[in-house]
């Protein structure tokens, strides 16, 4: 306790030191003298009073494997452990032996008990785990992994435990045996192949069987039976829905469709046997279109029913004009451009939508340069929610026809066909002939049958063409086949390899809580604020962080994210973790993250990403080299590590069944990187403010003893979990506080 309320004051000066300098600013003092650099040494481990490493369990495993006790949460030996964690990437694997002993020790004087390898193919990486390709064999790097066993060695001494992660940034070329279009795919869109490839999948199984068998000179264990190792990752942030959802299947080269085309008529023949009773289950009565929903689609009217908007600082015209022979057109000139893509934007509202429904949306359009405009059902009123899958439409200097279909997830009486991003070039745009239908779909296109095997897979963009039956098949196809992954690669690492760790899927976002129940382990990860990229993805020189604390969002926050993937009975980790730089309040992070994790009784957090032998923060996750960061781990290793915070008392339990998921992605319902979970069945962000949360799924070993329903918000705005040690007030507005009173440790951020 003492120690706990030593750094709480310690930060708290610094905050007030912050405080003073600005006002010392304002009024013009000098401020030399005054301040100091707050720098903790990457090498550090003194045995100080701070130093917690006295604390942790030496060496890693000592007491044996890591397992799942019969409550759902881990062991070892005969008692539970949670794990407080960081995420070492890329070079940051390889350190000199020097180097790793400091490192080493330094982490368990933090508290630190676990670190996830993450990213050890690093593509970027000069030096990196994967060595020559010899008879057809990618090799590992002997240096590379002379390094790796050294640190893992040394993190061992000091009672930290390993999670190695398998598939994480490997960029795959011809050289693998692959054929030469996989060099086309990005590298993290070439993970799905591995989900209906065999080729591919043996070359995640040989990289897994030459890491985890090899053999640490340094502990003489191999990787798979070391109990040093606590988990395996297989795939980081995939899944084949997934992939599907974010447009990912539409873009591979066609090589590859050909291969999950293969699979999907293998799958229709199998349930189906034939064309004909095929056609049957997926046939639709009547008419696949319905009537016309836009009164003035051709601009016959001019500008009657649309509504035309430019935002803040961006400058357009809008013109109907008319062609020669006779064609109305709409003209968007954008001069300038705005802070947002969508500050120019054209719509049409007053239209009633159903749930469930497909619209199938076709027009004509052109743009003087390229340029990619989104098209969209939303709401014509606040809070203008957004009721579909959002097309992007790829325009070009000649004019085109377009035919794009929406399925509609939610009714709605005023919503709007939405057209908007033109603010994203400085172009003239020119749009024609715009149509809106409800859609019901067709069963089989020309040529298609199943025993010419030539039934097309169901891209994304093309998905509402197909009848509600055809869509199911597809979904379910797809859910089987991610299960298949899985399954094989975790039965793969259990029955061929050895492999004693507890085995991760990936995180529940990128695939479903059932299928991920099925592991040993259920994980997620999240982010407040995380960087945005306006232009090109992960670029160096256009990205920002929007700077506001989370501390006075608690509807927004990662808390509920977080709490609605996990499953009942499972052990539950959030493996990555962080309020990237340069947010002012980043500080809030690590108190924020072990409170609410100790009040769901969840089992690890790891920081992402900790970084190696920084003198400064040079990077938007870094970790070591953050002062806020560093010291409130410990005050974190206290509340989840030590438990000083209870969990709460009560459960709210929701049930989600593997049908029930596919449902949720056949209605649209559910996107790319935020797959069911209790936010989609009534869950309120309120909840596991409140209360411990979890998903009852059909693999879920456990069933809750004491259900509760999701609660409601009562408008006090102060949130007091149902154990009276936590409080989240944001009763007034832009001060929010988080407080933490526990007989051993308190806290307070705000």
């Amino acid at each position: 306790m003492k120690a706990s309320l030593i750094l709480i004051l310690i930060i708290v000066l610094l905050s007030v030191s912050a405080i003073l300098y600005q006002l010392l600013i304002k009024v013009g003092e000098t401020t030399e003298g005054r301040l100091f650099p707050f720098y903790l040494p990457w090498n550090d481990s003194d045995e100080t009073v701070t130093s917690f490493s006295r604390f942790i369990d030496k060496p890693a495993g000592k007491y044996g494997y890591v397992y799942v006790g019969s409550d759902g949460h881990l062991y070892v030996g005969d008692r539970r452990i949670r794990f407080l964690g960081v995420n070492i990437c890329g070079g940051g694997a390889f350190p000199d032996k020097d180097d790793a002993e400091k490192i080493a020790a330094r982490l368990a004087k933090y508290g630190v008990n676990i670190v996830r390898f993450h990213c050890l193919e690093a593509p970027w990486e000069s030096f990196n785990i994967l060595g020559e390709v010899k008879n057809g064999v990618r090799l590992l790097n002997p240096d590379a992994l002379d390094k790796l066993d050294y640190f893992i060695a040394k993190l061992k001494e000091n009672g930290i435990y390993v999670d190695l992660n398998l598939l994480v940034c490997r960029r795959f070329t011809s050289a693998d045996g692959l054929p030469p279009e996989v060099e086309e795919v990005d590298w993290k869109d070439q993970q799905v192949l591995g989900f209906f490839m065999d080729e591919m999948l043996e070359l995640e199984k040989e990289y897994a069987r030459q890491l985890l068998t090899h053999r640490n000179p340094y502990t003489g264990l191999t990787y798979a039976e070391d109990p040093a190792v606590a988990f395996v990752e297989i795939v980081n942030e995939q899944g084949l829905m997934h992939s599907w959802l974010d447009g990912v299947i539409d873009s591979l080269p066609d090589v590859f469709k050909q291969k999950l085309r293969e699979r999907w008529n293998r799958y229709l023949l199998e349930k189906y046997g034939s064309t004909n009773t095929l056609l049957k289950a997926w046939a639709v009565n009547g008419s696949p279109e319905g009537a016309e929903m836009l009164d003035n689609g051709y601009f016959e009217q001019g500008e009657g029913g649309w509504s035309f908007e430019v935002h803040d600082d961006a400058e357009a015209s809008f013109d109907i004009v008319e062609y020669p022979e006779g064609l109305k057109v709409l003209r968007v000139v954008v001069t300038r451009l705005g802070k947002e893509k969508w500050h120019v934007q054209f719509n049409y509202p007053g239209l009633r939508i159903e749930a469930g429904q497909v619209y199938k949306v076709t027009f004509r359009a052109r743009a003087d340069r390229e340029a990619t405009v989104y098209v969209s059902l939303m709401q014509a009123h606040e809070p203008w929610r957004i009721l579909s899958n959002r097309v992007a439409v790829k325009l070009t200097e000649d004019w085109r026809n377009y035919t794009i279909t929406l399925l509609a997830s939610e009714p709605e009486d005023d919503a709007r066909l939405d057209i908007t991003e033109l603010g994203a070039a400085t172009a003239t745009y020119e749009f024609a002939c715009f149509s809106l239908k409800p859609y019901y779909g067709v069963a089989l296109l020309e040529g298609e049958s199943l025993e010419g095997g030539t039934v097309n897979i169901f891209e994304l963009r093309d998905f509402g063409l197909r009848t509600w039956e055809a869509r199911r098949d597809w979904v379910e196809f797809l859910w089987k086949l991610e299960e298949t992954y899985f399954t094989g690669m975790y039965r793969f690492l259990k029955d061929e390899l050895g492999v004693k760790a507890l085995v991760i899927g990936t995180v529940v976002g990128c695939s479903t809580p059932n299928i991920m129940a099925e592991m040993d382990v259920v994980d997620t990860h999240a982010y407040w604020q995380h960087p945005v990229f306006p232009g090109t993805p992960w670029d160096p020189d256009n990205w920002y962080v929007v700077n506001e604390p989370m501390v006075n969002h608690p509807e927004e926050s990662t808390v509920p994210w977080l709490a609605f993937k996990r499953v009942y009975g499972k052990p539950f980790t959030v493996s990555e973790y962080n309020h990237p730089t340069p947010n002012m309040y980043d500080a809030e992070t690590v108190i924020f993250l072990a409170t609410y994790a100790a009040l769901q009784d969840w089992d690890g957090i790891f920081l992402f990403d900790y970084g190696v032998e920084s003198e400064a923060i040079g990077d938007y996750f870094d970790v070591s080299p953050h002062p806020a960061k560093m010291a409130t781990m410990l005050i974190a290793h206290n509340l989840f590590v030590r438990g000083d915070l209870r969990p709460a008392e009560s459960v709210v339990a929701l049930n989600l069944t593997k049908d029930e998921e596919v449902g949720l992605i056949l209605w649209g319902k559910v996107h790319a990187w935020n797959l069911p979970d209790a936010g989609y069945l009534g869950a309120t962000y309120v909840d596991p403010l409140v209360h411990r949360i979890a998903l009852v799924t059909d693999e879920s070993p456990l069933r809750p003893i004491q259900m509760l329903r999701p609660q409601a918000d009562t408008g006090t705005r102060v949130y007091r979990s149902d154990t009276g040690e936590v409080t989240w007030d944001v009763s007034e507005p832009g001060f929010g506080l988080l407080t933490v009173d526990t007989s051993r440790t308190v806290a307070a951020v705000g």
